[in-house]
């Protein structure tokens, strides 16, 4: 398990609701939560519990009703390059390349031309889709495109942070442990900070260095699990599978109350 040093993210005292369809949802009450410089974090729980609201709060995309949320000791008012995000779509510019995608948040950040290419390159060199850089998003595989997003979101050399909201939770079982596979291995050869939203308990244990487990709504974190093994980690192992099974047991626990 690789840990920097210091805070990035640290959600203080946080409350969040919002108007849906069927009148107010208090999505997190009393939520704290730090995230540390390098560290995989994932967050897992079952739909509704608000997992994905924290995200949101994280990317700027909502504010919160209550509390605050700092990156980098500094209060989030709103989206930023830096941090990269990468949800369970992929909405990669149709008119644009892969290297073009991935070229585009790097230039809206200041990059000039060739600067932009080589980091771009770099990255795609990393997931594995340098070859690929001048085709069009019809033109890849499901798994493919995927692997261009979190490539754009990636390359961008200023965000302490990179957020995945259930990025692969779309995408057919194999395909899913490739595209994990590869997000490991991009994590390991240039090292970042890592928010992961998830529901799959396996997906969690796979990547993360710690869990942090929710309450039903309005969501809290209930429990943290660190996960101490070493890297790449055997799905079927007997150290995974008790994990796995520790986890599930504190899921029960924690939604039967």
């Amino acid at each position: 398990m690789i840990l920097g040093n210091g805070t990035v993210v640290e959600a203080v005292a946080l409350d969040h609701r919002y108007e849906g369809q069927n009148g107010w949802v208090h999505a997190l009450k009393d939520f704290a939560l730090e995230i540390r410089a390098n560290e995989f974090l994932c967050i897992l729980g079952p739909s509704g519990c608000g997992k994905s609201t924290f995200l949101k709060l994280v990317a700027g995309l909502l504010r919160p009703s209550a509390g605050s949320v700092l990156l980098n000791g500094k209060p989030i008012t709103g989206p930023g390059l830096d941090r990269g995000i990468v949800f369970q779509e992929h909405a990669l510019f149709a008119w644009l390349t892969v290297l073009g995608n991935v070229e585009f948040g790097l230039k809206m950040g200041g990059a000039d031309r060739q600067s932009a290419r080589a980091r771009a390159m770099q990255v795609l060199d990393i997931v594995g889709l340098a070859a690929y850089a001048q085709l069009y998003p019809y033109q890849l595989s499901g798994g493919m495109k995927h692997r261009a997003a979190v490539a754009r979101a990636w390359a961008l050399t200023g965000a302490a942070l990179l957020l995945m909201d259930e990025p692969f939770s779309a995408v057919d079982a194999i395909n899913r442990m490739a595209l994990q596979d590869h997000l490991v291995h991009t994590w390991q050869v240039e090292q970042r900070t890592v928010l992961y939203i998830t529901h799959d308990i396996d997906e969690a244990v796979f990547l993360a260095d710690r869990i942090a487990i929710m309450t039903p709504s309005p969501g809290r974190v209930g429990r943290e699990v660190i996960v101490d093994l070493p890297r790449p980690r055997d799905r079927n192992g007997p150290e995974v599978a008790a994990y796995k099974s520790r986890i599930t047991e504190e899921m029960h626990r924690l939604h039967a109350l």
